[in-house]
């Protein structure tokens, strides 16, 4: 959230300064997948991130590649295990046995970001923005710079390694 990356107060040494808050935040839902071959994170903004966009996201990756069957790896949010996921799940994979699904979805063990490679390149985006933050970019011009730091960035974290190599 670009409103939090720095603030200034001033105010009489011993004495308490109050600061109203107001709770209206500019901000925006990503979801991204690495791809463990090629090294690359495919970053998509949805109006929400809920089952919908959940949906929506697993739709462009099957539109970047149509030909191929998917596993994807994720955490146990609830949208990822929600009841109209499961329905399009089914619906994609009508049909088929398990190891003949189109797209299959494993869950990390609860609570656990060690297991998930994305945790590291959200961490790393965010670590470049705090450097960018001295330019003080609006939030869109801060979400044009988020967006172009996957546009450029290739991942290599160790985490990427734990899961083999897939085909």
């Amino acid at each position: 959230m670009s409103g939090d990356l720095q603030g200034y107060v001033w105010g009489r040494t011993g004495e308490r300064v109050e600061v109203p808050i107001v709770n209206e935040r500019e901000r925006q839902t990503d979801y991204g997948a690495l791809d463990l071959l090629s090294k690359r994170l495919l970053v998509q903004t949805p109006a929400k991130g809920n089952t919908t966009g959940t949906i929506e996201y697993l739709k462009f990756l099957q539109r970047q590649w149509p030909e191929q069957r998917l596993l994807i790896l994720w955490d146990g949010a609830s949208y990822h295990r929600s009841k109209e996921l499961q329905a399009f799940l089914s619906q994609v994979n009508d049909g088929l046995n398990p190891e003949d699904w189109n797209l299959h979805c494993v869950r990390f063990a609860p609570n656990d970001s060690s297991q998930n490679p994305i945790e590291d390149a959200w961490l790393q985006a965010k670590t470049w923005l705090r450097r960018m933050s001295g330019l003080r970019p609006c939030f869109t011009a801060l979400k044009a710079l988020f967006e172009q730091f996957f546009r450029l960035e290739v991942f290599d974290f160790p985490k990427m390694h734990q899961y083999g190599s897939f085909s």
